[in-house]
């Protein structure tokens, strides 16, 4: 049975059929809760696919609704209650993962993700593929590895926070241009928002050191990849342990578009108006409030005061090469 589409998440049981190599810490089959974001780019349509891939490596689902309007974090909380549960299977982009960051800690149970989103950062990060079936078998198959959390005035992050440029796009892009267009939505908000990108004061306090600085964005990233293609650092990863900082100090928009090769590989740090550090804990302060964009979301202002959260949750996912 296909779970009901309801405003937000949609929430099915699923329960494995046989036995399968799911690692040390889940050496036997155990029964899963699988949610599903009705509103991600793909999630109305696929939700139906999602069930059928699951049930392909070895799950056996069933549906199981919740009030309309229910919020991801409270729908694993009351999903996982009664108890039996061995893990959560998500199914949705980066919005939804975040969202259900709070409920993930309160349950305490291993995650898996089925990427549903637009962009799908966090998947692409662990290597995770980005077809149902693929990502199920991980699911089905793999052990549960730890993995960091950052955050930002309390607010959890898996891939990257920032304020500038970025933060900026992400309130001017709205989810309907997102639904429409995709990835191509990001590039039609970015080249309407880039002429107006103008650079800004802020203060960087990090390893007992205050850096002013004039930028354009401050990012600071968990994990590898954001904004649907961009990466923090070539060699983040989100449980090594470390915020990845980068700073865009740049003076023209134009400059921006000269950075993108090395944007999209995360070496622009090796630019000379690139600031690149790693850190555990950080904070912004500006002059006046900027909105902090946490994995796509408006959710908090400066001053911002970052933190690293290590081996916060365990995900399935492939194993890490050395």
């Amino acid at each position: 049975m296909v779970a009901q589409p309801l405003a937000g998440c949609a929430v099915a049981v699923a329960e494995q059929a046989g036995a399968a190599t799911i690692g040390p810490d889940l050496a036997r089959p155990g029964r899963a809760l699988l949610i599903v974001n009705q509103k991600a780019r793909s999630g109305q349509d696929q939700a139906e696919a999602a069930l059928a891939a699951l049930r392909g490596a070895g799950l056996e689902a069933e549906a199981f609704e919740m009030p309309e309007g229910m919020a991801c974090a409270e729908a694993v909380v009351q999903g996982t209650a009664p108890g039996g549960f061995d893990r959560v299977v998500l199914g949705g982009g980066d919005g939804t993962l975040n969202a259900a960051i709070p409920g993930l800690l309160r349950a305490g149970l291993p995650f898996g993700i089925l990427p549903l989103g637009t962009a799908n950062d966090l998947a692409r990060s662990l290597g995770i593929p980005l077809e149902l079936e693929g990502a199920a078998q991980v699911i089905a198959t793999a052990a549960a590895r730890p993995v960091d959390l950052g955050e930002v005035n309390g607010h959890a992050f898996f891939n990257v926070a920032s304020i500038g440029f970025s933060a900026e796009l992400a309130e001017e892009l709205k989810s309907d241009s997102k639904k429409r267009f995709g990835k191509l939505g990001y590039a039609v908000a970015a080249l309407g928002l880039l002429r107006r990108a103008r650079p800004f004061s802020v203060e960087l306090l990090h390893d007992g050191r205050v850096e002013r600085v004039r930028t354009i964005q401050v990012s600071v990233g968990n994990g590898k990849h954001h904004g649907g293609g961009m990466t923090v650092a070539e060699d983040a990863r989100p449980d090594d342990g470390m915020l990845d900082v980068y700073s865009l100090e740049v003076t023209h928009w134009w400059q921006l578009v000269a950075l993108l090769p090395w944007l999209r590989r995360g070496t622009q740090g090796q630019w000379r108006d690139v600031r690149a550090f790693r850190t555990t804990e950080l904070e912004l302060r500006t002059r006046r409030q900027r909105p902090v964009n946490t994995d796509g979301e408006l959710t908090t202002h400066t001053p911002a005061v970052f933190r690293l959260r290590p081996a916060a949750l365990r995900v399935f996912a492939p194993a890490r090469e050395a």
